[in-house]
């Protein structure tokens, strides 16, 4: 006999997704994939690499050996929903790629709760362990199917400039990369140096979305998990190896002031390192990607592509 589906409800968490008893999963937010494609009036070119693990973007060649920093973007999304290949997120890629000037490689990761935490970490780590590979030394690896080199990496990448970004839980996720990287045993070598990371209105949590983030990672340590809430680990702080960071807030966003607690810890951790902070007045949580050609989310572009075009 089979047995039909149910809509019985096991577990409701807008806006991001409900399971039913039947283990179904019904997301509250779907997105439209596009494929990559080339911009003839900016120069940037897309791709999809690494086993369609992420997309990759070039931007416009001027000279045949250019080399550019390299931008590697974690998308948001509440872990849930959102993909580095949907409409949105790949138009956001062409215009920091255009305006920055820019190589970048935005990450796609499998999604909570199909795949629980700390999945999106992990699927985030095996693609910057694979974009490492192309720093010049690795020229005597023994390359196999899973470590083929990308020609755009290692023909116009300058990996002593590597900025890693994201928004909401893609900001989570890249401060976890860059504690990962800051391990001692140099995990992602000498040659790859992460200049910078920009944490757009981060997912850190807080008492609101605690319920969730237990569902989502039933392995983490509560609130102030190291991977939900950097703020409560001075030590983990002070150890990371690059030498800026920028954190953006957004008056309204309910994630707003685990932010500040954020900034604030950093600055007391010992790092030797510079932080800096831009908050947004009058606006929401990622307003800057739901209303992108607003005067206020023009600004807060203009300040990441002059944080990616620092000399660090």
């Amino acid at each position: 006999m089979v047995s039909l589906p149910t809509d019985e409800i096991a577990h409701d968490f807008p806006p991001f997704f409900r399971v039913y008893k039947d283990g179904r999963v019904e997301r509250f937010h779907n997105y439209v994939y596009v494929h990559p494609s080339d911009n003839f009036n900016t120069g940037v070119r897309s791709k999809d690499v690494n086993n369609n693990s992420a997309r990759l973007y070039l931007p416009k060649i001027t000279e045949k050996e250019q080399k550019f920093p390299l931008l590697i973007y974690i998308h948001g999304g509440g872990f849930s929903i959102e993909s580095a290949f949907s409409s949105g997120h790949d138009k956001y890629l062409h215009s920091i790629v255009t305006k920055a000037n820019v190589v970048a490689i935005s990450i796609d990761y499998r999604l909570a709760p199909e795949h629980l935490l700390p999945t999106c970490y992990d699927d985030s780590w095996s693609v910057i362990r694979w974009t490492s590979l192309h720093v010049e030394m690795c020229d005597h690896l023994i390359l196999t199917e899973e470590t083929v080199m990308e020609p755009w990496l290692k023909d116009h990448v300058d990996f002593s400039r590597v900025f890693l970004a994201g928004e909401s839980a893609g900001a989570n996720i890249v401060h976890d990369m860059v504690v990962r990287a800051s391990a001692s045993e140099k995990p992602l070598g000498d040659g790859f140096k992460i200049a910078g990371i920009a944490l757009i209105h981060p997912f850190f949590g807080n008492d609101e979305v605690d319920e969730y983030c237990s569902f989502i990672f039933p392995e983490c340590e509560g609130l102030d998990d190291p991977r939900l809430n950097p703020a409560a680990h001075l030590r983990l702080l002070s150890s990371l190896i690059c030498r800026k960071v920028m954190v953006f807030t957004a008056e309204k966003d309910f994630l707003r002031e685990r932010s500040l607690t954020y900034y604030d810890a950093l600055k007391k951790s010992g790092w030797n390192g510079e932080v800096e902070i831009m908050e947004t007045q009058g606006e929401d949580h990622v307003f800057h990607l739901l209303e992108p050609n607003c005067e206020k989310a023009a600004l807060l572009m203009k300040r990441l592509v002059e944080f990616f075009n620092e000399k660090i």
